[in-house]
């Protein structure tokens, strides 16, 4: 190995801010220790990419980058698609093979356990459950969900802006279908034909599968009390908190909690602050699996995730995809990850040599590895990594012997997270589902309206100016009652009112930024 390469290597990874260890600098099998290459904690707003074949260690990667975010004092939320990365929450085992690799990457390896809070899409799971309004959720997501082509897409919209126009508040799938019902009875033809261009046919088809989504049970993710961002962006101390977003009960919904991510993603860039360029970011979002949001997306949604990641790093988020192949991204957001740490890919098949060539024309040149033949000879634990220096420019490409987290590496057990979460100031909060009035409510009162009770009799004054004989007392009308018995005055409140219920501003993805 040349001492030489190998500084050079590393000399482009030497930066003056505060940056995450990711391990050394390795050529020809053989591993610089005192090389080490770094991610500078100031330019992972930029976002990043963590790309590999199954078994080639990613989840690994994910839970060391997640512990040192965390230490560093930066919140992290991610997902646990395989359900084994509870072991963040304890301190890990040490053993032979993690003191070989500490000796090997020069570490000073040392077990522990990070501060994590367990959170489930929807009810029915073992941890704190997150949930979604309707309303906010929008048009473009949820057609991702229900599987929606653009036809499709396009009249569910017009039916937001319609229950929105309406007041008719959007918040579990039985509201959704209250107000689609509304639009295919004999009562709603009129509505429906005022909304422009739907097909009785299309919304029929809508119906049908929010109907079918419901039968899944996925309508637990949707309804409230809605996940405010806030409790995802906390600290313990000095250390940022991990929110994991246990999703093994959704291994046969992948759309679902794909888009599910993308929506909170929306929800942070809504919420937060303008921060520009800082020392470290707000948050970090880890988004596993990200080939399953861009699988089958609309141009509208494609156009939506480009703008969300090119404009949220504003506020101070960075966000990490992972997936098996870098092509699994399209290229408008691909320019945009400026971290890459690229683990082996196998390319057994015409496709996968394709996309082997495609992702080594990505990297900068090297004078030192052969990138092409480096991506499919690397071992588990190793990558390839290139970074943004914190004056903007890539670092040199570098095959990375990477650290051992100091984590447990595997799950603490259901029962162990499920103990976790109750304990949580969380759980008090999000438990129990709310049930609020509207749009179902509100339908089903304009159907059956109510009769008067007869039998009740007049109805008698009550509270403090009622008399112990049973005699209201008389008093003179104040200068509220005066106007509100003005009726222009009780018709400017009423309009005002209305047209505040209706106010609902929809942005990315068309999710809607006005809370209850």
């Amino acid at each position: 190995m040349s001492e030489d390469a190998a500084k050079a290597i590393a000399d482009g990874y030497r930066f003056e801010g505060a940056a995450l260890e990711l391990g050394a600098v390795q050529i020809d099998g053989e591993v610089a220790t005192g090389q080490q290459v770094r991610v500078p904690l100031a330019m992972l707003n930029r976002h990043g990419l963590v790309a590999g074949a199954t078994g080639s260690g990613k989840t690994k990667t994910l839970q060391l980058l997640a512990e040192q975010l965390s230490g560093a004092g930066v919140p992290v939320v991610m997902a646990d698609v395989k359900g084994d990365l509870s072991g963040l929450a304890k301190p890990g085992e040490p053993g032979e093979k993690i003191e070989e690799r500490a000796r090997q990457v020069g570490d000073d390896w040392s077990a522990a356990g990070f501060p994590v809070q367990f959170l489930s899409l929807g009810a029915g799971g073992k941890a704190v459950p997150v949930r979604a309004t309707i309303t906010s959720f929008g048009p473009v997501l949820l057609s991702k969900v229900l599987g929606l082509n653009d036809t499709q897409e396009s009249t569910l919209g017009l039916i937001f802006h319609w229950a929105d126009s309406k007041g008719l508040e959007l918040l579990d799938t039985k509201d959704l279908r209250a107000v689609i019902q509304h639009l295919l009875s004999d009562e709603g033809k009129a509505d429906l034909k005022g909304i422009g261009g739907v097909s009785t046919s299309t919304a029929g088809v809508i119906l049908r599968a929010l109907v079918n989504l419901e039968a899944q049970g996925a309508d637990t993710f949707f309804g409230e009390p809605e996940i405010e961002i806030a409790d995802l962006i906390r600290r313990e101390g000095e250390q940022g908190v991990i929110s994991l977003l246990e999703l093994d009960e959704l291994a046969g919904k992948p759309a679902l909690f794909s888009t599910f991510l993308m929506w909170l993603l929306a929800e942070l860039f809504h919420e937060l602050p303008e921060v520009g360029d800082a020392e470290k970011p707000e948050l970090v979002f880890i988004l596993d699996e990200a080939h399953l949001i861009f699988a089958d997306a609309s141009k509208a949604f494609l156009e939506q995730v480009e703008q969300t990641v090119k404009l949220i790093r504003s506020k101070g988020v960075g966000v990490l995809f992972c997936t098996q192949l870098p092509t699994d991204i399209p290229n408008t957001v691909l320019s945009q990850l400026g971290a890459r740490v690229q683990h082996v890919i196998r390319a057994f098949t015409p496709d996968d040599q394709k996309a082997l060539r495609q992702t080594a024309k990505t990297y900068p040149v090297s004078e030192v590895y052969d990138i092409e033949r480096a991506l499919t000879s690397l071992g588990t634990g190793e990558a390839i990594v290139t970074v943004l220096s914190e004056t903007g420019a890539p670092t040199p490409v570098a095959w990375t012997k990477l650290r051992a987290p100091r984590s447990l590496m595997g799950s603490i057990g259901a029962a162990a997270v499920t103990e976790a979460a109750n304990a949580s100031p969380l759980s008090a909060k999000y438990a129990e589902t709310v049930d609020s009035e509207s749009a179902y409510e509100k339908l089903q009162d304009e159907e059956t309206p109510a009769a008067p009770d007869s039998s009740a009799g007049p109805e008698k004054p009550s509270g403090d100016g009622e008399k112990p004989d049973g005699k209201a007392e008389k008093e003179e009308p104040g200068l509220v009652a005066q106007a509100m018995a003005n009726p222009a005055v009780r018709s400017f409140l009423r309009s005002t009112a209305s047209s505040l219920g209706r106010e609902i501003t929809r942005s990315v993805f068309g999710t809607s930024r006005r809370r209850r």
